[in-house]
Parts: structure tokens; sequence; C-alpha cells
């Protein structure tokens, strides 16, 4: 028998958030987050139970923060002058805004594939069928972001770990 929706929201719904957050940033992580659960809520009925519920969670975190790119590109951001900087990317644990300007600088395919790997913890098949492309792409993807994280930034040592 499923639980109830309530204890797949308390269970999952910090990591959906953190992986909002490293895919859109600090300030739409929070509407992606409330989307992906408003849009999980209403198919939940119908989810098999031996479905990863994480990994159909990020599933549809990844659509909603392609709707919110592709809806930020689409809008004018008139200002009179740029906002003071946010410090890290709202990650828990992370006090280092350097460590997520080097991330968001990183290539699409890459920055997805650290954040479903790295933060959210999904296996490189699961990776692969929410990016599109195989196991071997999306693994290569994330050493390869992993590889220029560790050339750009400089504290970086070894895999989530900072000097």
């Amino acid at each position: 028998m499923k639980p109830p929706f309530e204890a797949i929201v308390t269970e999952h719904g910090p990591t959906v958030l953190r992986v909002c957050r490293v895919v859109l940033g600090v300030h739409d992580a929070e509407d992606a987050w409330s989307e992906t659960f408003l849009a999980a809520m209403r198919a939940y009925a119908d989810l098999p139970e031996s479905a990863n519920v994480q990994a159909w969670l990020v599933t549809i975190a990844h659509r909603k923060a392609i709707d919110v790119v592709r809806a930020a590109g689409r809008d004018p951001l008139p200002v009179p002058r740029l906002p003071e900087a946010p410090i890290g990317n709202g990650v828990v644990g992370s006090d280092d805004a350097g460590v997520w300007a080097a991330v968001a600088a990183l290539p699409d395919k890459q920055r997805h594939s650290i954040a479903y790997h790295y933060v959210a913890g999904l296996p490189y098949a699961e990776i692969a069928q929410i990016l599109g492309g195989t196991p071997d792409a999306a693994r290569r993807a994330a050493a390869d972001g992993v590889k220029s994280l560790r050339r750009t930034y400089p504290g970086a040592t070894s895999e989530g770990e900072t000097r």
C-alpha cells in the first residue's frame, strides 16, 4: 500500500527543493518545488507502488525547471539597479557562494547530472531517463562537470569536498 501523499512530501520535499535550487537558483526554486508537488499530487494515484518515488519527483522537478527557464526567457527584466547578490545557492550546509557560482556556470547537462546524482542521489540510469540519453552519457556529463569544477573552483579537492 502506498503511503499518504503528505508522507511523500515530508520525506522527499527537502531533496526536491535542493535539486530545484541547484538547477534554477534560489529565486525560482520554491516556485518549481511547489509546481512539482502540485503535479505530483494530481498524478500520485496512478503511480505504481513499485515506482522509485524520488526519481519520479526529480523527473517532475526537471520538467518544471525547464518550464521556469522557458518562461524566464520570455520575460523582460527592467531594473534600475541590480539587487545584492545572494550568498550561496540556498543549499543546506553551504556558505560558499563560489562553488555555487561555478556550478551555475556549467553547461545544462553537466549541471543537471551533478544535481541529480550528487544532490538527489539518483543512479545514472534514472538520470539518463530524465535528461534523455544513456547512463554512460549521464555519467560522462557528471564526470566532466566535476572535472570542470575542480579546474575552475580552487577549493575543490574531490567529489563533494572542499578544502
